[in-house]
């Protein structure tokens, strides 16, 4: 089953991408591979394509949010790279295990630290939250480099200066394919991947962001839908009817505002402050609709669904994790913190 880069917007094309996500909803391995994949042909953000870029991880994770997850770092990473200039610089081996991370969770007690020497730059020190370590072949690292500087790098994972813990501590309801743990790096050869402090403040790191919403959205979608179809088979009462009617105002909210991030993306709209603001707002209206969406199935389809709908108990419990990613009422604040700043200067008007 063939996928087409220049016609993932079409339907026939994104039938073949349901199909190669359902395939791999029960294999890591599966879904890497999709990774792998799709990595040629997927649009980059801010192509002229964004929004068929995350049309394709809302369509992915309407299936299976694990499946998702594996394949939104590797499609970010080659995102980090072409936007560096680098794509074409750092070889892959074509296979299947050419899939790449990005790890730049920061952790108490422990720091990575780049040191430049005269055969290249080195990492030192551990790596906390660091999904898939175990599985992945590259991964993009953002390291210490002095007076509270950070810079990314590329590192092979598989390199004999690196250490990968095992997942043993993994015990998550959620996602539990998807492990996460850490990474010691042993003076681990590494390629610079833009400047210093270019990684948090290109325009992609916004970008990024907006696309890990899109996965929340798709998430969302696969578990209103189990509303819908019970609703086909029982007719709802007034309460249900409130319910789809609300799931339904909360979707159409999310979809509207991630196809105009899409176009201001595209336009050139969305760089520097205004891409952060952009992106701090999509990710809390699509959070918004995706916690709305799971109370209402809650609410509305009770206990049988989780107790023996094995793909809608795992959704739930994957879309639960998920969007721990969001900060709640933490992003909200620095979402405000970031409004009145921007207000003070002129620059938002309500």
């Amino acid at each position: 089953m063939t996928l087409q880069g220049e016609k993932l917007d079409r339907e026939g094309s994104l039938q073949a991408l349901t199909d190669r996500a359902e395939a791999a909803r029960s294999s890591i391995s599966d879904a890497l591979a999709l990774a792998a994949d799709l990595g040629p042909v997927a649009p980059l953000p801010g192509s002229g394509r964004t929004a068929d870029a995350w049309r394709l991880l809302t369509t992915l994770a309407a299936v299976d949010l694990s499946v998702a997850r594996a394949v939104e770092p590797h499609l970010d990473a080659l995102a980090i790279l072409a936007q560096a200039g680098l794509a074409d610089r750092i070889e892959d081996d074509g296979t299947h295990t050419g899939t790449w991370g990005v790890f730049a969770a920061e952790g108490p007690g422990v720091a990575v630290v780049a040191s430049p020497g005269p055969d290249g730059w080195r990492l030192t020190g551990t790596k906390p939250w660091c999904s898939l370590a175990d599985h992945l072949h590259r991964a993009i690292v953002t390291a210490h480099v002095g007076d509270g500087e950070r810079r990314a790098f590329a590192v092979d994972l598989r390199s004999d200066a690196v250490t990968i813990d095992p997942p043993d501590a993994w015990v998550s309801r959620g996602l539990p394919s998807i492990t996460s743990c850490s990474v010691h790096f042993d003076a681990a050869t590494a390629i610079p991947v833009g400047g210093t402090n270019w990684y948090l403040h290109r325009d992609g790191f916004a970008w990024g962001g907006i696309g890990v919403a899109a996965c929340w959205f798709g998430g969302a979608l696969g578990v209103a839908r189990t509303m819908l179809t019970s609703a086909g088979r029982r007719a709802p009462d007034q309460i249900g009817l409130l319910h789809l009617g609300r799931v339904d105002a909360a979707l159409h909210e999310a979809r509207t505002v991630l196809a105009e991030a899409a176009d201001a993306v595209d336009s050139g709209r969305a760089s520097g402050q205004d891409g952060a603001l952009l992106a701090a707002r999509v990710r809390s209206t699509v959070f918004r609709c995706a916690e709305l969406v799971l109370e209402a199935a809650a609410h509305g389809l009770g206990p049988a669904p989780l107790a023996f709908d094995e793909a809608h108990a795992a959704r739930v419990a994957d879309l639960t994790l998920y969007l721990r990613q969001h900060h709640a009422e933490r992003d909200d604040a620095a979402l405000g913190g970031r409004v009145l700043a921007r207000a003070a200067e002129g620059d938002v008007e309500w």
